[in-house]
């Protein structure tokens, strides 16, 4: 049976601003979604929200106004383990694009090896949101994750991190990469112990965190946002080279007002004030994880 949505779940804004500065070259939005045609790409049953479309020509419309040449495709849990739509289309541009998909405990080898010829470079595991988490242990994952290391990849969370075992998730033998900003509700305040602890983690080098989706963890109904900068700056001044930024566009089940991507991509400006920090988290590291 087709899940019914509890909320609506609103398109993006069709008309984004240009941001207030130059974008570097090659900058990357390292997170994004693609969404349709739903006549060519069913949704999971298991799905959680029902997304209207968003597809390719309104995302790369959506990199030109922005002044981004590079991007990666998130497999949203709507498509469950089904990567088609994303790897259709990221197989198609393979110099700027690349995929995180969506695997079961029972995937190959051989199918790993085609989608990273497709252009994935991760996977992702979605503990957040229904239809989003295909293994049933921690176990599970760890075997698979043995399995990309030959590959180069890494494993991709959207979990709240003020509820997980970042410990557990060091056992890994995989890079990890926490979108979101680990979901870290900003109202239980940045000194929290497990927001601490995800610190920690990250300062280790081999967790990596995406700039994203500030609208997900902010008490304010509107941009600029403000009390999100606390806590994006007490990431990149942990580890600079382990932070990428993402547009999340098209934002699906967005809890507050609709964002304009040019206003929200103005955020950088609070969050990384330092330009040369800036290049780094737009250019160089996303190259270094993604393999641009």
């Amino acid at each position: 049976m087709t899940a019914i949505p509890q909320k609506p779940c609103p398109p993006a804004d069709p008309a984004p601003r240009k941001p207030k500065f130059a974008m570097p070259a090659n900058a990357c939005d390292s997170h994004a979604h693609i969404f349709g045609p739903a006549a060519k790409y069913p949704w999971s049953p298991a799905r959680g929200y029902t997304p209207p479309d968003a597809l390719p020509a309104a995302y790369e419309h959506l990199h030109k106004v922005l002044g981004i040449t590079r991007g990666v495709i998130t497999q949203p849990s709507v498509y469950g383990t089904d990567n088609s739509a994303t790897l259709d289309y990221v197989s198609a541009h393979p110099d700027r694009l690349r995929a995180i998909v969506s695997v079961g405990p029972g995937i190959s080898d051989r199918e790993l090896e085609a989608m990273h010829a497709k252009g994935a470079r991760g996977i992702r595991v979605n503990i957040a949101d229904p239809g989003g988490n295909p293994f049933k242990s921690f176990s599970e994952l760890r075997r698979v994750a043995e399995r990309l290391k030959p590959l180069g990849w890494h494993v991709e969370l959207l979990l709240h991190v003020h509820e997980a075992d970042m410990h557990e998730l060091g056992g890994l033998p995989v890079p990890l990469s926490i979108g979101h900003l680990g979901y870290m509700p900003v109202g239980l305040g940045i000194d929290h112990p497990r927001y601490r602890g995800f610190l920690d983690r990250v300062a280790d080098g081999n967790c990596w965190v995406k700039l994203s989706g500030p609208y997900r963890i902010t008490a304010d109904r509107h941009l600029p946002y403000a009390d999100t900068v606390p806590f994006a700056r007490a990431l990149v001044a942990r580890r600079p080279d382990r932070i990428v930024w993402g547009t999340d566009w098209p934002h699906p089940m967005c809890p507050i007002p609709m964002p304009n991507d040019g206003t929200l991509t103005d955020m950088l400006l609070d969050w990384v004030p330092d330009e040369a920090t800036r290049r780094r988290i737009l250019v160089d590291n996303p190259a270094e994880l993604y393999g641009f």
